[in-house]
């Protein structure tokens, strides 16, 4: 049971309170903005723009690409 004094507060129940308090919140704010920040929709499917390229290259003959490109879709 904790006891006031003359109208003491205790204010050893919010030195280390408060900071810890603050902390949090402020972790909690930071990860946050960082899901936010870093959240920004759907990636863009390249593949089939990389499959284009390797075939314009010559690294796949006609075949595979039409192959690789209708196991893409």
């Amino acid at each position: 049971m904790m006891y006031y004094y003359d109208n003491f507060y205790p204010t050893h129940m919010f030195g280390f309170g408060g900071l810890f308090m603050l902390i949090f919140w402020g972790l909690v704010i930071y990860a946050i903005i960082i899901l936010v920040r870093n959240d920004h929709g759907p990636k863009e499917d390249r593949s089939l723009e990389i499959l284009k390229e390797r075939y314009a290259k010559g690294e796949i003959t006609k075949e595979q690409f039409e192959m690789m490109k209708k196991d893409l879709k």
